[in-house]
């Protein structure tokens, strides 16, 4: 099991405290802490006032490993670095495993690729009929805006495009992806991503979304964001208000650890579920960050404090220099299964899979079903219970053993 250094969940007397609002805490200031409210508040000054270079990084974290120090310098060369000082406040500079740190601060075995990862795993760019727009599924599109991020994460599966580190030169046309989105009447679903669409002004954003709930076939939309996350003071009241006005509308948003749902985060996340907002979660199973069952637990615990539902764990992608970052199927799969009936339904996600080369996300579950005939069903639950449900091969009602269980108690 991965060692984590996670806040302590002891209150001063010793006891174990329940997961509850005591379990969220600000991320303070730090090394800005003369910083007026007024600007520490303002997430156009966190933006200006990002760190962004291996010279800065140094400067507040002097004990990085030789690894990062690597990383750093190389770092702008294919993913930038950029951390915003309310998430760098996170950090725990003493510790080489902090969960927070594996995900922003660059490391040199980023610049090595297996064979097997690739610069656009989940096969984008081929299912691209304009820029900037991806129609892989039926009736959906994403919709990409922008290559900026308020931090960016070090697993990026848009690490080719997100920074213009590389090149890639995204240049989205807003026209062309709404006028293909108006010429095809399957689309009923947009997701607008890139990028982070929330670095947008509220104009420019709000112009986007009446655009689109203009045209008669779109009946909902989407905005993945890591914005609350990175930069929970970019969530105003007037950019709520704006987003209201576009229901339904829904915002899935990108935690992946326990700390980062701070008392600020769960003001932001709170603000938009007042807007009337759905709230959904995606993480990523990283190594040295969530695999854990307890750390998973915590976390899908905290968000459902911050009205936010658990929607999608993802495998991490084969994106070129991540190996030290992904953690394996198996361990995801046994994650699972120490999630399913050990807490509420609420808080379990689905684990996918985005198969490789363009393929979709493909659902990965422990198996529960162990075999499938003509007159029974035989399933298996959360403690390993073996349990038989009758059904006839033409679905003829059957009068059977139902609920019994087999002679084979543990699977």
């Amino acid at each position: 099991m991965t060692e984590y250094s996670c806040e302590s969940e002891e209150e001063p007397s010793g006891g174990r405290r329940s997961e509850s609002l005591k379990a969220f805490r600000s991320a303070g200031r730090g090394f800005w802490s003369d910083v007026p409210n007024s600007q520490w508040d303002d997430w156009r000054w966190q933006m200006r006032n990002r760190i962004t270079s291996r010279e800065q990084l140094e400067k507040l974290m002097p004990m990085l490993t030789p690894e990062e120090y690597a990383g750093s310098v190389l770092a702008n060369t294919k993913l930038a670095l950029g951390i915003t000082p309310y998430f760098f406040n996170l950090i725990d500079p003493t510790d080489e495993l902090c969960p927070i740190r594996w995900q922003v601060i660059p490391r040199i075995e980023e610049t090595t690729t297996a064979p097997w990862e690739m610069s656009d795993p989940c096969g984008e760019d081929s299912h691209s009929p304009v820029p900037g727009l991806v129609h892989r599924y039926p009736d959906r599109v994403l919709f990409l805006v922008t290559d900026r991020c308020a931090s960016y994460c070090r697993y990026c599966t848009r690490s080719r495009l997100v920074s213009n580190a590389a090149g890639y030169d995204f240049q989205p046309d807003f026209d062309r992806q709404i006028d293909y989105i108006r010429n095809t009447p399957t689309v009923r679903d947009v997701l607008l991503s890139g990028g982070d669409p929330l670095l947008l002004s509220d104009d420019k954003l709000e112009s986007l979304l009446s655009r689109l709930r203009a045209i008669p076939h779109v009946e909902f939309l989407r905005i993945g964001t890591r914005i609350p996350i990175f930069l929970p003071q970019r969530i105003t009241p007037a950019l709520c208000d704006m987003l209201r006005r576009y229901h339904p509308l829904f915002v899935s948003i990108h935690s992946n650890h326990p700390r980062e749902l701070t008392t600020e985060v769960r003001e932001a996340l709170g603000r938009l579920a007042d807007a009337g907002i759905p709230l959904g979660n995606q993480s990523v199973l990283l190594n040295h960050v969530n695999d854990d069952p307890e750390v998973m637990k915590a976390h899908l615990h905290k968000l459902l404090l911050c009205r936010v539902k658990p929607y999608y764990l993802y495998q991490c992608d084969l994106i070129a220099g991540s190996a030290h970052l992904r953690s394996s199927v198996r361990r995801g799969l046994k994650i699972m299964s120490q999630l399913r009936g050990h807490t509420t339904g609420y808080a379990v996600p689905q684990y996918v899979i985005d198969a490789p080369g363009g393929g979709g996300k493909i659902p990965v579950n422990p198996e529960y079903v162990l075999s499938h005939n003509n007159d029974r069903v035989v399933i298996r639950n959360f403690e390993g219970k073996v349990f038989e449900y009758p059904e006839a091969a033409d679905g003829t009602p059957m009068v059977s053993r139902p609920g019994a269980v087999c002679d084979s108690q543990l699977f």
